[in-house]
């Protein structure tokens, strides 16, 4: 629970304070005060007098009620201290610094779970412990350094490392990022990264609350809470970014399918910010990039989206090399750089120095002055319609006075329409400069390419998916009966897989399975030559010799037939109608706590190999499906390139969402996989396709 006592407390006691600043309990109360705390600050340590200009209590016996209480102390003294300052002293509100709780040890998660019980017991709320602590603009109760500026309408942070909230505020700073709160949570034994996200959701007020939400999770203990929340936000007209740590390691078991093997925790991590429209970032620079982004773009625009207007850019500079490799970056992420050509392009090119570029970049050279500067930026604002946005490379040649460069671009962010990126990269030569630019309120993005990589995942990431599932064409009574019939756990049959996928409207390729031979060679002359072979039994087929392609004969069919029955664990042959065209893939596994991970790509090497899969997260929306389409390397030979006819990308699309609903309701099925599935013309068909069933477990 989160409540008034944590976040506004008119009274704190620092239960450890000190006098030493190099302490957790003296930098605390430093901060506290160095943060012009408005309330009443106690502090409770036996072996002194007066800390830092306050009277100090010896014993926690002798305090009066108080808010809010902060635990700088022996993991072991917590459990009961927190047990007297809840039941006798009226503290509704926990901040435990300490550390050598469940982190630890066994004894550690014990004295944890006592803390935990006194809480509940008492109504109280519980931030940590092993953690900094809470900042934001009523108390700064951290004992660490940077304190960022603080805004009322800044970015809202939440770690769940200490260490690492940290370094990002670091970073954060040094671009000028500013923050309205800072929340360190911890072990996050009562409160943890979903349950702020629930408090702000519940609580947010378009007003007068921040819109920014940056996120660094080590863990995600309920993915159901994360998305609803999150996604709630967004709608509201927040933006939020968050780093997923520790997911590049598999949790799952050596698996049996492409799918299988390719599905991890990762693919989950993905799915689930895809569809709760969180951007996600892969570095504190990302994070702290993609939060100053939100802040240039708040005033200007709505959530970019690969469907908004915010993708054509301008590009003002005074050095050419920069201008390039931005350019590269932003073309690289699919925005465009539109060539800037006629009347006005030569207007603006005469009212700079003699060797100035105006195609775009606009290179106004090393001796451009603030004047010249100011014109680029007026005309890209008023004559240049071809553009939503305005980046500005300036450093420091040497020969102009930056703070007067400065404060003409600080000008120009606040007059112009259109969002400015200010790109000022010489921090060290420049530095005064720079910071006095930052004090008014900007934010500044020293790597062009950092910038443009961080912009590219905001322009990629999906608005948040709508709630309903996408029933139309899915017999879901059907579905439910199918699976009802199966009674061992396991790959199942051929034709219990055609079965689903005809109540889900996924198409396949005409088929038959049997250990008759003579039947086998009348569906074959009935659908026609050439046809495929495949072994029944074994579970990798290709890897026994178990697969015949391009078999043009009755003859050919029959002797294929008498060779793969001979395979050991072989019961069946299937035929089916051999087709051509682009491979693509379709494929899903169950991951506990988030339900099924869909994913989708091209075929063969494409996902054998190069694992070039984007995955969603059951059930999928037609948005949520095209976007995973678009986020493939591959989206080009999907689209078509070079000539060749692209695929059925709607239908694609269709197949995937369709598939995300026959999941949703058949939990049963732990992991899918369709591969391949051949596009040719505006025809898709699953081709071969395994479906593993668990109900036992």
């Amino acid at each position: 629970m989160i409540n008034k006592q944590l976040l506004q407390p008119e009274s704190i006691v620092v239960i450890g304070g000190s006098n030493n600043y190099h302490k957790p309990g003296g930098a605390i109360v430093r901060n506290i005060l160095g943060g012009g705390y408005k309330g009443t600050l106690r502090i409770v340590n036996p072996k002194e007098d007066e800390i830092q200009g306050i009277k100090v209590f010896h014993d926690i016996s002798e305090l009066p009620p108080t808010d809010l209480a902060v635990l700088v102390i022996p993991a072991a003294m917590c459990p009961d201290t927190v047990k007297v300052l809840a039941e006798e002293k009226e503290v509704k509100a926990f901040i435990i610094i300490s550390a050598g709780f469940g982190e630890e040890t066994e004894e550690g998660a014990r004295l944890e779970e006592n803390i935990l019980e006194t809480c509940r017991k008492n109504d109280c709320a519980l931030i940590g412990p092993n953690c900094i602590g809470l900042l934001n603009n009523h108390h700064h109760s951290v004992f660490t350094k940077p304190i960022p500026q603080l805004n009322p309408r800044g970015v809202d942070f939440i770690s769940g490392s200490g260490a690492t909230a940290v370094f990002i505020l670091e970073s954060a700073v040094m671009k000028g990022l500013q923050f309205n709160s800072v929340w360190s949570i911890g072990n996050g034994k009562q409160i943890g990264i979903e349950d702020v996200l629930q408090y702000m959701d519940e609580n947010f007020n378009p007003a007068t609350d921040p819109t920014i939400k940056l996120l660094y999770i080590e863990n995600i203990s309920n993915p159901d809470k994360l998305l609803f929340h999150a996604s709630s936000l967004i709608r509201k007209g927040c933006r939020i970014a968050a780093i997923k740590s520790g997911s590049s390691e598999s949790g799952s078991r050596a698996a049996s399918s492409h799918t299988g093997a390719i599905a991890t925790s990762d693919s989950a991590v993905e799915a689930l910010f895809r569809k709760a429209g969180i951007v996600r970032c892969f570095s504190r620079e990302e994070l702290t990039t993609v939060g100053c982004i939100f802040t240039c773009l708040a005033p200007h625009s709505s959530i970019p989206t690969p469907h908004s207007p915010l993708s054509r850019f301008a590009i003002v500079t005074h050095a050419g090399g920069p201008g390039v490799m931005l350019t590269d970056a932003l073309s690289k992420g699919g925005l465009q750089v539109p060539q800037f050509t006629g009347e006005a392009a030569e207007e603006l090119k005469s009212k700079l120095f003699p060797g100035a570029s105006v195609a775009n970049p606009i290179d106004i050279l090393a001796t451009g002055t603030p004047e010249h500067l100011a014109t680029a930026i007026d005309y890209c604002e008023n004559r240049f319609d071809e553009v939503d946005a305005i980046m500005v490379i300036f450093g420091t040649p040497g020969l102009v006075k930056l703070f007067e460069t400065y404060d003409v671009l600080h000008k120009k962010i606040l007059e112009c329409k259109k969002p400015i990126f200010p790109i000022l990269p010489c921090l060290h030569t420049a530095g005064p400069e720079v910071a006095e630019f930052l004090k008014k309120g900007h934010v500044n993005f020293s790597d062009e390419v950092t910038l443009a990589v961080s912009l590219s995942r905001i322009i990629a990431t999906p608005y948040p998916a709508r709630p309903e599932i996408e029933l139309f064409g899915v017999d879901v009574p059907r579905i439910r009966d199918i699976i009802s019939g199966v009674d061992e756990d396991g790959f199942v049959a051929p034709h219990i897989v055609r079965q689903l996928f005809e109540s889900a409207g996924i198409p396949m390729v005409p088929e038959m399975v049997s250990d008759d031979k003579q039947q086998l060679v009348e569906f074959a002359n009935k659908i026609g030559y050439p046809v495929v072979a495949k072994v029944v039994g074994p579970l990798h087929k290709s890897d026994v010799g178990g697969v015949a392609l391009n078999i043009r004969s009755e003859q050919h069919l029959a002797l294929e037939f008498d060779r793969m029955m001979k395979i050991e664990g072989a019961h069946s042959v299937m035929v089916q109608k051999m087709l051509r065209g682009k491979e693509l893939f379709i494929g899903a596994k169950y991951e506990t706590r988030f339900g099924h991970v869909v994913l989708c790509g091209m075929g063969g090497i494409f996902v054998e190999v190069l694992k070039d899969v984007s995955s969603g997260l059951a059930p999928l929306s037609y948005e949520e499906a095209s976007s995973m389409i678009h986020s493939l390397r591959a989206y080009k030979i999907i689209r078509g390139t070079r000539g060749q006819q692209g695929i059925n990308e709607k239908k694609y699309t269709e197949i995937i969402v369709r598939l995300s609903t026959l999941l949703r309701f058949a939990t049963e099925i732990k992991e899918l996989d369709i591969n391949p599935l051949l596009a040719d013309g505006d025809d898709i068909v699953a081709v071969d396709a395994r479906v593993r069933i668990e109900k036992n477990k």
